[in-house]
């Protein structure tokens, strides 16, 4: 068993584009608590002992002083950057490219600073106390260096009620291991189930929301597969390096396997702006439970 914390490793590049500014993030508690504020106080509870940030150079000094400095104290905090210009030897950006590399590209970013097992989550998305406790859990005893993990949901507990979204539709073996993910656009809620185009789904169906768990070894398969992305598609403007199909290549080679393990947590986000009331309400039904404080910023552990 692993006597060491696992870490978590948080993919923050895109935050100061999305949100048309980091001080524009917008509260979602009562104290003015942010969704990344609940994952890091859930990821702590659960076991994980330090956090890195991917982010851009661009707004460093902005992120770490409105974000970061949050935490500093409380946890061992690092920061690595996602840049279109951080390529392997032999390779560079086109010069009109503006779009990021992708998700496996952000991973590949902390490879200089993670050694042991890590979970990766998404800055802006809350994925409920259950979630981080099975991922930590799971890095904590795993022995198997090329063994990762995925936490996958109810595709009933991802959806919106403002509009169609798109998830990883995943396939598994009778073991629970993964053996694909199958990305589904334009999904939108249809009673208690979902439909899409002409698919029709039950709700039971699991998605992926980009909560992995990660052996250090995947780094390696990432570094591999990046050269190949970039010698295929490296000149291209909008090709983008994603982490699902890393894993997908590792998985059909038998490089790797990935366990599934099922949460049924409600995951939630402001994909549309009519979502933050919903998101809102949601949290404040979460602290009638006692699940979570009043105010966050006042407890020891946040």
């Amino acid at each position: 068993m692993n006597t060491k914390k696992p870490t978590l490793l948080i993919l923050a590049a895109g935050m100061g584009s999305r949100y048309g500014g980091l001080k524009q993030l917008d509260p979602v508690g009562p104290s003015g608590e942010t969704i990344l504020d609940y994952s890091i106080y859930d990821a702590m509870a659960a076991g994980f002992g330090k956090v890195v940030f991917v982010i851009r150079r661009d707004f460093e000094e902005e992120f770490k002083q409105i974000v970061g400095a949050r935490y500093e104290k409380l946890i061992t905090v690092e920061y690595v950057f996602q840049e279109l210009t951080t390529l392997p030897d032999g390779f560079a950006a086109p010069a009109e490219r503006s779009k990021p590399w992708g998700t496996g590209h952000a991973i590949l970013m902390a490879q200089e600073v993670i050694q042991e097992p890590f979970g990766v989550i998404n800055a802006d998305d809350f994925y409920g106390r259950n979630a981080y406790e099975q991922l930590a859990t799971f890095l904590m005893k795993s022995e198997e260096p090329h063994t990762h993990t995925m936490v996958a949901y109810k595709l009933r507990n991802t959806l919106s009620e403002h509009g169609t979204v798109s998830r990883g539709v995943c396939q598994t073996n009778e073991l629970g291991q993964l053996l694909s993910v199958e990305e589904v656009t334009a999904i939108a809620k249809d009673g208690s189930g979902a439909k899409a185009e002409d698919r029709n789904f039950t709700g039971d169906e699991l998605v992926s929301m980009n909560l992995w768990g990660f052996q250090p070894s995947v780094f390696t398969a990432l570094e591999n597969q990046f050269r190949t992305f970039l010698s295929e598609k490296g000149q291209e403007m909008k090709s983008e390096f994603y982490i699902p199909f890393v894993i997908d290549e590792e998985i059909r080679a038998k490089r790797a396997q990935v366990k599934v393990l099922e949460t049924d947590s409600q995951w939630t986000g402001v994909t549309y702006r009519e979502d933050k009331p919903a998101v809102q309400a949601f949290i404040q039904n979460l602290i009638s439970q006692a699940i979570y404080p009043s105010n966050l910023h006042t407890q020891p552990t946040i």
